[in-house]
């Protein structure tokens, strides 16, 4: 009949529209709870490694100052110190910023007179750690793989001229050239730091683009969930005592 006819004709249609609609209410799920675990249940990314300075000046410390005394010798790097990574990622159209940390430092600065002769830290790269369990397994293995590769490290290639040493609380910035091992390959690196003196310790923060390309690290983007860029940031806050 006619209306039978109609009736058959119009359900692979009505099959269309709500394989569509159940499609579109997956996506909008998927974005939805993306969001959501980005700006609600993860929150906010910590903020970058830096030095918080405790003066507002930055004028060097006269020659008389007691603040401006002998700094020459060893300093090891002590507890307080952190070193870590940011990536730029995208989940399911979320941007955001991947983090990870470690405290797991070892390392060591030299000072003659108001020179830099030799500085350089180590860090056990399986003990970096994100808010995201998914994340860390795949920075350890595929990405990383810290079994082959277990350090990371950082070695000072030319010494640093500190020139007038300011006063303590006072943040000064210098340029560091360097050698910088991650995943096996060794790159030469040029970066700013800054440095604090403070009552009984040295505080050094800097950060360093890493192109992965450079050190043969694979991207860090996983099966098309979560895209990131082709670079990201190593950046450290280490605190020194004289040893």
């Amino acid at each position: 009949m006619p209306g039978t006819r109609r009736r058959k004709r119009s359900r692979p249609h009505r099959l269309v529209w709500w394989l569509a609609g159940a499609a579109a209410a997956v996506v909008i799920l998927a974005v939805g709870g993306a969001f959501l675990y980005i700006h609600v249940i993860s929150g906010p990314a910590p903020a970058p490694l830096t030095l918080k300075p405790a003066s507002g000046s930055s004028s060097p410390a006269s020659p008389g100052d007691s603040a401006a005394s002998s700094v020459s010798g060893t300093w090891k790097i002590t507890t307080g110190s952190v070193v870590g990574y940011r990536v730029k990622e995208v989940l399911v159209g979320q941007s955001q910023t991947a983090v990870g940390r470690t405290s797991t430092i070892t390392g060591d600065v030299t000072i003659s007179g108001t020179t830099v002769t030799a500085a350089g830290f180590t860090v056990q790269m399986a003990t970096i750690k994100s808010n995201e369990s998914e994340r860390d397994v795949q920075f350890r293995g595929r990405i990383m793989d810290t079994a082959a590769y277990p350090t990371g490290t950082l070695t000072l290639t030319r010494p640093i001229a500190l020139g007038a040493l300011p006063a303590a609380g006072v943040v000064k910035t210098y340029t560091a050239t360097a050698s910088l091992t991650l995943h096996g390959q060794t790159r030469p690196v040029t970066f700013p730091l800054s440095a604090e003196r403070t009552p009984g310790e040295i505080e050094v923060s800097g950060s360093i683009p890493v192109l992965f390309s450079r050190w043969d690290i694979p991207n860090p983007s996983f099966t098309g969930f979560v895209t990131t860029q082709n670079h990201g940031v190593l950046e450290f806050l280490l605190k020194l005592a004289r040893s």
